[in-house]
C-alpha cells in the first residue's frame, strides 16, 4: 500500500470514556490499552538428534488500564473504588469503552473493556505555589480488552 493510500493518521488527544453505556468524566490521559499472548516453548530432539524449539500460543494478558481525571466534586470514581475497598467486588465490576474520535467528531475507534474495576485512585501533588489543576490516577483492573 502507497504511504498516504489509507489517509491522515488519527490524533489521539480527542476521545472518551464510557462505563455501562454512560459518558463518564473529562479524562486527561489514557495508557495502558493493551493485549498479549504469552509464549509457550515447546523444546523438543527430532530423531537425527536435532534440537527443535516451537513456539507456541499460550494464555492471553490484558493490561491495566491507566485514567487520569482533573479532581472535581464528581464522587462517581471514588464510590466505585470503594465498592471494591468494602469487597463488593461483584457490584464494582463494570463493561465500559475508550472511543476514539477524528478531527470531525466521528467515531474512529474503540476499544471494549469487560469487567473492570479500580484496583487503585490516588492523587497528583498539592502545592500553594502551582497552577496546576489537581489530577487524579485510577488503575483498572480488566478481563479483557478488545477492540471493535
Amino acid at each position: 500500500m502507497p504511504i498516504g493510500a489509507s489517509g491522515d493518521a488519527i490524533a489521539g488527544y480527542h476521545f472518551s470514556i464510557q462505563v455501562d453505556g454512560e459518558p463518564w468524566a473529562q479524562f486527561k490521559e489514557v495508557a495502558g490499552l493493551s493485549t498479549e499472548v504469552q509464549v509457550i516453548e515447546h523444546k523438543e530432539t527430532t530423531l537425527s538428534g536435532k534440537d527443535v524449539v516451537k513456539k507456541l500460543p499460550g494464555q492471553k494478558k490484558f493490561g491495566d488500564i491507566t485514567l487520569k481525571v482533573g479532581v472535581t466534586d464528581d464522587k462517581k470514581i471514588f464510590e466505585w473504588h470503594k465498592k471494591v475497598l468494602d469487597g463488593k467486588i461483584d457490584e464494582a465490576r463494570k463493561n465500559g469503552s475508550i472511543v476514539l474520535y477524528d478531527y470531525a467528531n466521528a467515531e474512529k475507534a474503540r476499544w471494549n473493556f469487560v469487567n473492570a474495576w479500580p484496583s487503585k485512585v490516588s492523587y497528583g501533588s498539592m502545592s500553594t505555589t502551582s497552577n496546576d489543576i489537581l489530577l487524579q490516577d485510577v488503575t483498572l483492573v480488566v478481563e479483557s480488552v478488545e477492540q471493535a
